[in-house]
């Protein structure tokens, strides 16, 4: 348990939302942002949780999270970059529009909130202070529909080694890179079958999964620079 916060960027749904109530059930005070109003919000909200807008999508976006962000605590125990955009490539005119989006949601956004929050992190009164990258298991063989997003992901893994080098041993810098998790809303169980025969592993194991790999992450003083792969086997196919 830590009084300085936790941020999840990216926390309103899916593993975001999942990590962010569950470290709350561990007594840990969370911050999450999100990108546009939604219904699960209050939900969080109702639990004791932070949430600030942010629009990683522009620099000025990014900018203005991290002084309201500043302005809203003055210590933080860990950041945890899982705000993600999963859009596919495009063969038209915003072909390049849609990749500097990526671009800056999975790396200008962490590059700028690792920098500008070092001293939030630094103001933390506990012996471990972290910084968790959520990648993402494509980014070891790439993508045919999604390179743009592929591109970005493994441009994050790679901030992980700068970062871990840069803010060593002060504050510990990792990555976990997930394969597929948990299914969309609306899948039948012919996408459920399809996903379960990507893995060696045979299961689409929920979120659960990658929380424990956070609580693994954010409990061990002797580990920064790594990427923890959390994909089932899939490098076994």
């Amino acid at each position: 348990m830590s009084a300085s916060p936790i941020l999840i960027t990216g926390g309103a749904q899916r593993l975001g939302r999942h990590c962010a109530e569950r470290l709350v059930e561990d007594g840990h005070p969370v911050i999450v942002s999100y990108r546009r109003e939604r219904p699960e919000l209050e939900a969080l909200r109702s639990r004791g949780i932070v949430t600030l807008a942010a629009d990683f999508a522009t620099e000025a976006g990014i900018l203005d999270f991290i002084a309201r962000l500043k302005g809203q605590t003055a210590s933080l125990r860990a950041i945890v970059h899982n705000a993600s955009d999963c859009a596919a490539d495009r063969m038209d005119e915003q072909a390049g529009a849609t990749f500097e989006r990526l671009f800056r949601v999975h790396m200008l956004a962490p590059y700028l909130i690792n920098l500008h929050c070092r001293v939030l992190l630094e103001a933390c009164g506990e012996p471990q202070r972290d910084i968790v990258h959520m990648t993402d298991y494509v980014v070891q063989k790439g993508s045919r529909k999604h390179a743009g997003y592929a591109a970005t992901k493994a441009g994050l893994e790679n901030l992980t080694l700068s970062f871990a080098a840069m803010y060593a041993p002060e504050i510990q810098v990792n990555a976990i890179a997930p394969a597929l998790i948990m299914l969309d809303e609306g899948d039948d169980e012919n996408a459920a079958d399809k996903a379960r025969a990507k893995s060696a592993m045979e299961m689409v194991p929920g979120p659960g999964v990658i929380y424990q790999s956070l609580r693994y992450l954010l409990d061990n003083r002797y580990v920064t620079g790594i990427t923890l792969p959390v994909d089932g086997g899939c490098h076994l196919r």
